[in-house]
């Protein structure tokens, strides 16, 4: 674990720095070479290492000054392409956090701060709708980001395969402490080459890889901002949707589902961002990508407990458990590598769930 007293120190430099060249370009005398960080205080952070702190600052020049948010990220954790899907996002015209400074070396970011106002407590039968408007306009603001000069990586089949693989690998064996059985190995086979194959059938636009409402903020009551986008990559066009519409911490009839996605197609086409397609087909690729994100988020919310320590990720399990089920139902009729799988995901690994103390019943409507 680093100190906080080294980008402490670096946030306060890089303050002075600001300061001074903006009296240098306004043409006035610097009245202080210093500036006195008055509260650096650690925030609740996200699914990853990074580390955020508020700080508060001395009046500058006689002048009040705002808050900024100071990041620790380690050379894990993506700071280039953090920075570059940054620029890439706000050139898109998508509201983002402005950067303050950066030093990758080091892993020191100082960025905006949009406050504390994440989407998802503001959520409502009453307020859903015009939020997730705003939502999906956001999203369609990201696909309309030319894939070419985005300079992203693909969301190849091999990424999808290894983000399946954590089921296997952190699910079922580590968590639920079964054995990765012949015919569960020979089921998964056939769910996660059905399920890659939807991926690649959809149009492939610039993908945020976790829009939900958890990463998206509420500034100034009336604006979204969005977060936590350095895993963006050009993946298949309803991922994104699926992120959102089925949230992991917060579930909505499917018919709202399906309504809000209708809204979304709509808006894409009128946009030009998609060709027509029909409402079907559109629902069956955004069904199929949603359960190889639910069986993936599986295995990541189990090794977010075991290997990272952070067991409130096995209270969210119950939701994502149930959007699986739900899937699984919907398409075992009509897919049958998909019933394969439902057969013995019902009979092994369902029951092994109901053992746990995470588990309890959720039934979607």
């Amino acid at each position: 674990m680093r100190e906080a007293s080294a980008l402490k120190a670096w946030v306060a430099l890089q303050i002075a720095e600001f300061v001074r060249a903006a009296d240098t370009e306004a043409g006035a005398v610097t009245q202080r070479n210093e500036v006195e960080v008055l509260s650096f205080d650690l925030i609740a952070g996200d699914a990853s290492p990074r580390k955020y702190y508020r700080a508060t600052f001395s009046a500058i020049n006689g002048m009040p000054t705002p808050s900024l948010i100071a990041v620790d990220a380690p050379h894990s954790e993506k700071n280039p392409e953090f920075l570059h899907i940054r620029q890439l996002l706000e050139q898109g015209g998508i509201r983002v956090p402005a950067l303050i400074a950066a030093d990758v070396e080091a892993g020191f970011l100082l960025l905006e701060d949009l406050g504390d106002d994440v989407l998802l407590p503001t959520l409502s039968n009453h307020s859903a709708g015009p939020w997730y408007a705003m939502a999906l306009s956001t999203l369609n603001q990201v696909a309309a980001i030319p894939v070419a000069t985005s300079g992203l990586t693909r969301y190849d089949a091999g990424k999808l395969q290894a983000e399946l693989d954590l089921f296997r690998h952190w699910f079922i064996p580590q968590l639920l402490g079964l054995e990765w059985a012949q015919d569960l190995n020979d089921a998964f086979a056939g769910l996660t080459q059905c399920l890659i194959a939807n991926a690649a059938e959809q149009p492939q636009v610039v993908v945020h890889r976790d829009f939900h409402s958890r990463n998206l903020m509420v500034v100034g009551n009336s604006e979204l901002a969005v977060i936590d986008f350095q895993d963006a990559v050009i993946g298949p066009i309803t991922y994104d949707p699926i992120s959102l519409l089925k949230d992991c911490y917060i579930s909505w009839s499917r018919q709202q589902q399906i309504a809000w996605l209708m809204d979304y197609k709509r808006l894409l086409i009128e946009e030009q961002h998609m060709v027509a397609i029909d409402d079907d087909t559109f629902t069956v690729w955004f069904d199929l990508m949603g359960l190889q994100r639910h069986v993936k988020v599986l295995g990541i919310f189990a090794r977010l407990c075991l290997r990272d320590g952070k067991p409130a990720y096995l209270d969210d399990l119950p939701l994502v458990l149930a959007y699986v089920v739900q899937a699984l139902a919907i398409y075992a009729p009509s897919v049958p590598a998909i019933a394969r799988f439902a057969e013995v995901f019902d009979r092994q690994v369902l029951p092994a769930c109901k053992t746990q103390s995470w588990y309890r019943p959720v039934v979607l409507t």
